[in-house]
């Protein structure tokens, strides 16, 4: 249930209102659009509620979400979430390129890659220092040193950093370090952690799990939203199908079919989407086409020999760099704004 106030009432009377309805033992979140404030209300509230809160001096109308995600969807916040981070925002006109390695191997390799995408004009560095892999014997990642190593390239080269986290122990360290957590697709309904995400306020990109519906997906982001989180991004990362030739089929769909239920960014990845070099480029160009907020895109220096094994679908720097270029052209036509500081790009 929401309740939907004209912005002319006072902020003393929302309050008011706000107050009134956790009197009945439920939660209450206030959303502030461009033409009115939103009130989405969490719990089983009393049947009787609802009349009793359109007979409120200012409140214009009550109205009943059948969706089981409230704080996540477009009918509790009408307005697009525009999350700022430093002189970064991602949810808006700006496009955002998220790239880097898979995971963090030394502190040469990601600092020679921090400078090559910072060249080619990319806004985050991404890099994992906690790999969840399929077999138990893969690289695992760096750990703690990881996460340091990476906070040091993504400071020398002026750039925004995410990484992966993927135990509840693991949230306040990787928040110390990074400026946006990432949840993999194994930890979408990982529960206990995105409880523990909803308690702090650094930005997360949920990513889709890969068999995930977008109902589901979306009561995965609506409990870091319960816990108080508003900084939430959805990444579409591909979906498990029927085909083999691709390592997962990414879902394009998915791209206007979210910012249709909801209000948050949504952050397309071509890399794990295709697992296939050659495929990254056109869908990154058909994800910024579909109305995507930005991409993460896997890049590395020797893609060979990744630590990871990921390199298959990892763009080697030149290719990285042609990519931003044509993307720069291609943003305006999609509605998107691409005005990063690239640098010299020297390989």
């Amino acid at each position: 249930m929401i309740v939907i106030i004209s912005n002319k009432v006072s902020e003393e009377r929302i309050n008011e209102i706000v107050q009134h309805i956790e009197k009945n033992g439920v939660q209450a979140h206030v959303s502030k659009g461009v033409d009115r404030t939103v009130v989405g209300i969490i719990g089983n509230a009393d049947p009787k509620l609802s009349e009793q809160l359109r007979q409120l001096t200012g409140v214009e109308q009550v109205v009943k979400i059948s969706k089981s995600y409230k704080l996540a969807s477009r009918d509790f916040h009408p307005d697009d979430t525009i999350i700022k981070i430093k002189d970064v925002e991602i949810g808006g006109e700006q496009l955002i390129i998220m790239g880097g390695p898979c995971a963090v191997e030394t502190a040469e390799q990601i600092d020679e890659i921090a400078r090559l995408v910072k060249a080619a004009g990319a806004q985050v560095l991404r890099g994992g220092a906690f790999k969840p892999r399929t077999g138990p014997y893969s690289f695992q990642g760096v750990g703690v040193e990881g996460l340091v190593m990476m906070a040091e390239a993504g400071k020398k080269h002026g750039l925004l950093t995410i990484t992966e986290v993927m135990t509840p122990e693991y949230v306040d360290v990787c928040a110390e370090y990074a400026d946006i957590l990432q949840v993999g697709t194994r930890n979408m309904q990982n529960f206990d952690l995105l409880r523990k995400l909803g308690t702090i306020k650094t930005p997360v990109l949920l990513k889709r799990g890969f068999s995930s519906t977008y109902d589901e997906f979306l009561n995965a982001a609506e409990y870091i939203l319960a816990g108080g989180n508003p900084n939430v991004m959805l990444c579409e990362r591909g979906i498990r199908t029927f085909e083999s030739y691709t390592r997962n089929t990414l879902d394009l769909a998915a791209i206007p079919a979210l910012q249709t239920l909801s209000h948050l960014p949504v952050i397309s990845d071509p890399s794990h989407g295709t697992g296939r070099r050659e495929l990254v480029e056109p869908m990154c160009k058909a994800s910024v086409a579909a109305g995507a907020n930005g991409l993460i895109v896997e890049m590395h220096t020797d893609p060979d020999n990744s630590m990871t094994g990921d390199g298959v679908q990892s763009l080697f720097p030149e290719q990285f760099a042609k990519l931003m270029v044509d993307l720069e052209k291609l943003a305006p036509l999609c509605g998107r704004r691409f005005d990063t500081k690239k640098e010299e790009f020297a390989v």
